[in-house]
């Protein structure tokens, strides 16, 4: 099954574009939203005939919180900590748009933040909100890597830390398999990060990084699948003025 969804997670990155935006405002309170949508020309490629035989349409919106309320008996059920993690997403947004017929499929998740450090790792949401419904144990935890964000008025940090090292092995090696395959493709599989803060900036770690003519942001393009067998290189760290 896990190495089903390998192979799946490569398709569906190898032919979409994802944009991480965050803005920080002058009291650290700030956005992000995390929107990932489909390329078509890119999947078409992939998915061969079986393109012209989708049939799926979903438009959701919802908020997480809804689903704390809705499945409250679940949600009674799960252990305080496992508890405390679901409310960390309570205010996340998600937008799914999933048309097989209109040929748009978009994920969207955003959050208004009090403190940067309050972002939790927005690509588990449809995971847990699944778990609450279904009363699942929490699937997320399966993820190979986690994400975090930490800034203390001058220093901003994205961190990505491995925490199952078997799984990433097995994504390298089904990601390299899956470039033997289609690598001479021209295929759309973007990741951008997109940050905007509320002074200067001084440095960024990342040489690839280009800050913006107003000097307070900047943008920072990776390879997803490149991102996928080496999670740790979206790393970055920003100090301003």
């Amino acid at each position: 099954m896990k190495y089903l969804l390998i192979v799946l997670i490569l398709i569906l990155a190898s032919s979409c574009q994802i944009t991480e935006t965050i803005t920080i405002n002058s009291d650290g309170s700030g956005d992000i939203e995390i929107v990932q949508q489909r390329e078509e020309n890119s999947y078409m490629q992939l998915a061969g005939e079986e393109y012209s035989k989708e049939n799926v349409f979903q438009d959701t919106t919802y908020v997480f919180k809804d689903y704390i309320a809705k499945y409250k008996e679940n949600f009674a059920k799960y252990k305080p900590e496992e508890q405390q993690l679901f409310q960390k997403y309570a205010n996340v947004k998600a937008q799914i748009k999933r048309s097989s017929y209109e040929k748009e499929f978009r994920t969207a998740f955003a959050l208004h933040f009090d403190k940067v450090s309050e972002i939790p790792d927005l690509f588990k949401t449809e995971d847990y909100t699944s778990d609450i419904q279904h009363n699942y144990a929490l699937t997320a935890e399966e993820h190979y890597f986690r994400i975090g964000y930490e800034f203390d008025g001058k220093t901003f940090k994205r961190s990505v830390s491995i925490i199952n090292t078997a799984e990433l092995e097995k994504a390298k090696s089904q990601a390299e398999n899956f470039e033997k395959k289609y690598g001479s493709s021209k295929l759309v599989q973007s990741y951008l990060l997109k940050y905007h803060f509320p002074k200067k900036i001084k440095s960024v770690s990342n040489s690839k990084a280009v800050i913006n003519s107003d000097k307070k942001s900047l943008t920072l393009e990776f390879k997803l699948s490149d991102c996928l067998r080496n999670p740790e290189m979206t790393n970055l760290e920003v100090i301003l003025e």
